[in-house]
């Protein structure tokens, strides 16, 4: 069999039937909303590729597993099973389980953000900074500057900059509360980080005595990036590549509904049982009994399962090429992507794309508003809206990179809709030169993007 051939390591077993409304009804629906995506409601979408968080189509283990479950509030042995299992994977000794990652950083930011320290990342995600400014601290992106090239071709574009870090590390001493490394980093177009730049990372953090964290909702998308692109990993599997990318770090926040294959859950992984049992206290507050943490038995079964399952390399490998295929495509017909392609979405460069749309005007979501009504493909914004305003100007902030996300949901679509994406974006070029731009007409005070209304800009 040629290597060039994708060939995925599952077959279906069950079907849900998605349907195409016709144009005229899509138009009405994307104006209902605001002209926002998030507002659509799922029935008027044909394919959604807004997240691939909680969109995962789940496996007949995980099913069954389901059916197994405890659902004894405290001390079930779905906890055990759930908890054994991140162990496994990770090496973290201590688990705290929550219903999803923006959970994760909720209770982790109340127990080591105080009012004005600062928190250095490569790029941070949006929930991630809203999260760190709720707690009136400081969010710091020290990613390399070669990430906000969207063509430059590197295979870590992820990765810190480690004299940026350092000089915020040298100039914040004593008011650092933590360092965080968001493995991909999806804001910067999914892009993966190497071992060395952890290990290099983990290594400042030691030498100024600061908490090293990882966001590690794409981790294992990250490890099978490592063992295709950096030397010396190519012979180790990938759970090796796993442990030793999370034996350099002080813990983790994770949402389980991106690479444990779940639709919902997420937990925070501890080194230290002292950080730990800080940390249970806010869990209770916030999301439940330490067993459960806001979740059912079946859920806590379901990642049991779902985190094994995404670790296995020939899944991986389908995935990635799954993602690499409709990049490639896209950029066959000519649509600026960022490169090289992420693991779990396809990033247009909207600012290049739509050239005449100044960014105040939002290019990437207009795009996606166009994609919708062109096609019944919903996509998502990452760029100028996501990114909101300075808390302390309340200008917007104009972030280098523009993007629109395509982002592919796991074992759920088949080459044939990636096909049509592509021939959707294709009509839109055709007509790009007449698309206006966007302005508020609400604007939501707190991560606007999701609940926002919008009007053309005449």
């Amino acid at each position: 069999m040629g290597s060039d051939i994708n060939i995925p390591n599952f077959k279906i077993k069950s079907i849900e039937a998605i349907k195409l409304i016709p144009k005229e009804e899509r138009i009405k629906a994307i104006e209902r909303a605001g002209l926002n995506i998030f507002l659509l409601k799922s029935d008027e979408i044909f394919i959604d590729l807004l997240t691939d968080s909680g969109t995962n189509a789940m496996s007949q283990e995980q099913w069954a597993a389901i059916m197994r479950a405890d659902e004894g509030y405290a001390g079930a042995r779905s906890f055990d099973n759930f908890k054994n299992a991140i162990t496994e994977v990770t090496g973290f000794p201590c688990v705290l389980p929550v219903h999803q990652g923006r959970a994760a950083e909720n209770v982790l930011d109340h127990v080591l953000i105080k009012e004005g320290n600062v928190v250095p990342g490569n790029i941070h995600f949006d929930t991630t900074e809203a999260h760190i400014e709720h707690r009136k601290a400081i969010p710091v992106n020290c990613v390399i500057e070669e990430a906000y090239d969207s063509a430059a071709e590197l295979p870590f574009k992820g990765n810190m900059d480690l004299k940026k870090l350092e000089k915020t590390l040298e100039e914040n001493k004593g008011n650092i509360a933590y360092v965080l490394h968001t493995i991909t980093c999806n804001s910067g177009g999914g892009q993966p980080v190497s071992m060395q730049n952890i290990k290099e990372v983990s290594e400042l953090c030691k030498k100024y005595k600061v908490l090293f964290f990882f966001d590690a909702a794409r981790f294992a998308e990250n490890a099978f990036f490592i063992k295709q692109r950096e030397k010396g990993y190519e012979n180790k599997s990938i759970q090796d590549i796993v442990h030793e990318m999370f034996s350099y770090s002080d813990g983790c926040t994770m949402s389980a509904k991106k690479d444990a294959l779940v639709n919902i859950g997420g937990f925070i992984g501890f080194r230290r049982k002292e950080l730990y049992e800080k940390c249970v206290p806010f869990g209770i507050l916030f999301e439940g009994f330490p067993t459960y943490g806001g979740l059912s038995g079946r859920d806590l079964e379901a990642i049991a399962v779902g985190i094994n399952e995404g670790i296995q390399e020939e899944y991986l490998r389908y995935r990635v090429k799954q993602v690499e295929y409709l990049g490639k495509e896209l950029e066959k017909a000519g649509i600026p992507v960022m490169k090289p392609i992420g693991g779990h979405a396809v990033f247009v460069d909207g600012k290049k794309f739509l050239p005449h749309i100044p960014q105040e005007q939002f290019p990437s979501h207009t795009l996606t508003a166009e994609l919708y009504a062109e096609s019944g493909i919903r996509a998502v914004e990452i760029g100028t809206l996501l990114a909101g305003r300075d808390p302390k100007t309340e200008k917007n902030k104009m972030p280098k990179l523009d993007l629109m996300r395509l982002t592919i949901p796991r074992r759920v679509y088949l080459r044939e809709h990636m096909d049509y994406v592509v021939e959707s974006m294709k009509k839109i070029k055709e007509r790009k030169g007449s698309i206006k731009g966007l302005k508020f007409s609400f604007e939501s005070p707190i991560l606007r993007h999701f609940q926002s209304r919008f009007e053309r800009v005449e």
